[in-house]
């Protein structure tokens, strides 16, 4: 098959997290992460990232994620640690942030700054957040042809 004309990766709209209950997810994140609720479902409930979001759904049946992950950007990752241990998380070892929640699902911690992903100046302000990059992430950027 031609590649114009197949499909584009452009982006993840969100990342489904399966877990035991959903008032004890939103708990256990809000100890966490500051973040709005984007809405709820029966059985459900949505965390806002700005255009992307996670979803909670409750029903977690397998066991705890090994190595499969998903990569969470935050503003500022320096307490991230500190309050995962206080809520409960499960650290892992290594050089990366990573965390199992109390259902298994492993999320590894990354900082905005640090990253080529980047969020438009209009996402940014409607989050409420004005965030710059590091030199590296700006190098990163422009070498994919992305003006940060």
């Amino acid at each position: 098959m031609d590649e114009q004309t197949k499909p584009h990766i452009v982006g993840i709209n969100h990342v489904a997290l399966e877990v035991g209950n959903i008032e004890e997810a939103l708990d256990f994140y809000g100890r966490i992460f500051t973040f709005k609720l984007r809405g709820r479902g029966q059985g459900s409930a949505f965390i806002d990232m700005g255009d992307q979001f996670i979803a909670l759904m409750e029903g977690r049946s397998q066991s705890a994620d090994d190595h499969r992950h998903f990569g969470l950007v935050v503003d500022d990752r320096s307490r991230v640690r500190e309050l995962a241990e206080i809520a409960g998380a499960t650290m892992l070892e290594g050089a990366r942030l990573d965390f199992l929640d109390p259902w298994g699902n492993r999320i590894q911690v990354v900082e905005y700054r640090d990253l080529q992903f980047t969020k438009t100046d209009a996402v940014l302000k409607s989050m409420g957040l004005d965030l710059d990059k590091s030199e590296e992430a700006q190098a990163e950027l422009r070498k994919k042809g992305i003006e940060p």
